[in-house]
């Protein structure tokens, strides 16, 4: 019996709002849970567990973690009761070797970037998951080749799903009235889309070395929602499908844009 590949996934997440509400990103989201094949195991990566060091969460039901302020009860009151997997947290500190990963049992759980985009896509929260953190203290290589290691995975019929945004600047955005997206967050979604499927070295990536386009900085005032991307990027085999399941900018300065790899 063979395992179907699984496919690996970049979620732009947007607002914690989209885990309440209902619109064209979300629903693309709920569309891939329904088409894609079911995976046995989920391994999320998100923007919002950015650490120094790299960890896993270990513990059998870990807690839906609120960490945002200022929005309805309603969002605070919703909880995401996916069951962990001590034993695939332990499969990825052997997987990953030499780099160390440290197993935690009890400090985090599941951020809004991962249970709000998986609230929609496997609304059951009945698939095991654990949550990858990102080590703010790597250089953007290093989460690529993490992508690599990583995509031993999907032939054991686990997805890997990473959730962050390709454009991430809060300070400018448009929070009311006009949507209107900068020139520079389009023309910076535009070249991410235009190299998702580069073969090159490693080092010399141009999605790698984002920061060399000239709206790379402003689109990424801190790496932490961009780097989630390479590690969907580095679990690509170079041969596989690399598509946009959905795309926009909100708010003038925060992308949507999503990948399918596979």
């Amino acid at each position: 019996m063979t395992t179907q590949r699984m496919p690996a996934l970049f979620l732009g997440h947007g607002s914690p709002m989209n885990a309440l509400e209902e619109n064209h990103y979300t629903q693309t989201w709920r569309h891939l849970g329904e088409a894609l094949p079911r995976p046995k195991a989920i391994v999320v990566i998100s923007a919002h567990w950015f650490t120094r060091g790299t960890g896993v969460t270990a513990m059998e039901a870990p807690k839906t973690i609120h960490d945002f302020g200022g929005f309805p009860q309603a969002l605070y009151d919703t909880h995401y009761p996916a069951p962990g997997s001590p034993a695939l947290a332990q499969q990825l500190v052997d997987l990953l070797a030499p780099e160390h990963v440290t197993l935690d049992k009890e400090a985090w759980g599941f951020d809004h970037g991962s249970w709000g985009v998986l609230i929609k896509m496997y609304p059951d929260a009945d698939i095991p998951m654990v949550q990858l953190s990102i080590d703010s203290t790597k250089p953007n290589a290093w989460h690529y080749e993490m992508g690599r290691k990583l995509a031993a995975l999907r032939d054991q019929g686990i997805m890997l799903i990473a959730s962050g945004n390709v454009v991430h600047n809060l300070r400018t955005a448009r929070w009311h009235g006009e949507n209107t997206p900068y020139p520079w967050a389009e023309s910076f979604n535009q070249f991410v889309k235009d190299n998702l499927a580069w073969k090159g070295p490693t080092a010399e990536h141009p999605l790698v070395n984002y920061l060399q386009h000239e709206g790379g900085s402003l689109s990424n005032p801190t790496p932490d929602h961009y780097l989630p991307l390479l590690y969907v990027l580095g679990a690509w085999d170079g041969e596989e499908p690399i598509t946009i399941p959905v795309d926009g900018i909100e708010m003038g300065s925060l992308s949507m844009l999503s990948v399918q790899v596979g």
